[in-house]
């Protein structure tokens, strides 16, 4: 909890003009459209925001609506999935819109908990959207956003829970200060008096975090849910992975292709055609 008078509205400052004068340009910033604002969403998971760009905008001129994407064929999907990684993000995300059109309607819901029950999306997909989209001031965390809190509210403590940080995200949320005819918003830093929407402050969170990291290190590592990335080399999802290039680009791919000195290549192929990627066909496999 936040004991100390005046240090919400001097956080809120920091982070706000920072944002007026270094903020990110990104093509999902330019959009309310709450199915392009999950694509990216899912595909900024675990994925460097370099990398997602070109693939964001080739993938919304492919799949520009809800009905394109759950119509489209799984193996087309992953085809323009490529080079992201974690195949079994674009698998959710097909299956998300697939839930959107069949039980909504092809309405996106609107509400944090509705967000939430789509496949592959948690609480800060959820968050996020309902933030990004429709302005709803949902406290959530990721990486950046935790840097940001760890920095300026947990100074040299360790094993931080993502529990402790939500309560002091809740507390510096804009509809945390009331205007005169209940505003979910707080003026912006600076001389302006342009209020700060929930949207523009995740982003400003955001975009203050990222910089963090890159002038001061990572606190992300005093979190408690902080664990370091395994390596992609000899992986399991590097064989996945090599499972699925092969079969977007030769359109056929058979179990004695893949070699791997680690793992069973005739399991991750099953797995695969469990989870929905392939189909067997004879004695190879095709993208679904």
């Amino acid at each position: 909890m936040i004991h100390k008078k005046g240090i919400v509205p001097a956080f809120r400052k920091t982070v706000l003009c920072f944002y007026r004068k270094e903020g990110r340009t990104f093509p999902w910033r330019e959009t309310r459209d709450p199915y392009a604002i999950l694509v990216s969403e899912i595909m900024l998971q675990q994925t460097q925001v370099d990398r997602v760009i070109p693939k964001y905008l080739e993938w919304m001129k492919t799949f520009p609506t809800v009905e394109a994407l759950a119509k489209a064929s799984v193996g087309n999907m992953l085809k323009k999935w490529q080079g992201l990684g974690y195949n079994r993000r674009a698998l959710n995300l097909k299956r998300a819109t697939e839930k959107i059109v069949k039980e909504c309607g092809g309405v996106f819901p609107k509400t944090v908990a509705e967000i939430d029950a789509l496949p592959g999306v948690g609480p800060y997909t959820a968050g996020a959207i309902a933030a990004f989209a429709f302005d709803i001031p949902s406290a959530f965390i990721e990486t950046n956003i935790r840097t940001v809190y760890l920095h300026f509210f947990f100074k040299g403590k360790r094993e931080v829970r993502d529990g402790e940080i939500l309560e002091v995200v809740e507390q510096t949320l804009p509809n945390k200060v009331q205007g005169s005819r209940g505003s979910t918003s707080f003026p912006l830093g600076g001389r302006t008096s342009k209020p700060c929407s929930v949207r523009d402050w995740y982003n400003a969170l955001m975009d203050y975090g990222a910089m963090l990291k890159s002038t001061t290190g990572n606190p992300n590592i005093r979190s408690k849910h902080y664990t370091k990335q395994s390596a992609f080399k000899g992986s399991r999802r590097e064989v996945r992975g090599m499972i699925l290039k092969n079969a977007a680009e030769k359109e056929m791919v058979s179990v004695d292709e893949i070699t791997s000195k680690k793992h069973s290549v005739p399991d991750i192929f099953a797995e695969l055609v469990a989870e929905g990627f392939l189909r067997k066909q004879g004695s190879c496999f095709t993208l679904a």
